[in-house]
């Protein structure tokens, strides 16, 4: 019993733990995401301004609006998307922040399955 009453207000202290979120730090900046395909690590580099975000990948460069939908969510559209995959908007949501990088979570607007990386603002 003594064990619950000393775990009690530890538990309480824990659930009162916050992961910071200064989303607002990163809405404009440089920034590169590195990623891992077939076990091969690539890097993309991006540039976002107010509700642009330029992205260089495998030396190509594309332009996509953003659209905030809060602090902390934001969709991503293609301009000139090629196909029909690239006219799919992309659902981002930044799960926490540092003082150079953040955690986020993305997936195709609509759909539940997610996937994580982190970015780290470069400039």
């Amino acid at each position: 019993m003594k064990k619950i009453i000393f775990l009690l207000p530890l538990l309480g202290l824990m659930s009162c733990y916050d992961a910071e979120h200064n989303c607002k730090d990163f809405k404009t900046g440089k920034f590169k995401f590195e990623f891992e395909v077939n076990g091969v690590k690539k890097t993309t580099v991006f540039e976002r301004k107010d509700n642009i975000e330029i992205e260089t990948f495998d030396g190509k460069t594309d332009t996509s609006t953003v659209r905030w939908v809060s602090d902390c969510e934001y969709i991503l559209q293609k301009k000139h998307p090629k196909n029909m995959a690239e006219e799919k908007a992309i659902s981002m949501k930044i799960l926490t922040t540092s003082k150079d990088s953040y955690t986020f979570e993305f997936g195709m607007v609509g759909s539940e399955e997610k996937q994580r990386g982190t970015v780290v603002k470069i400039e």
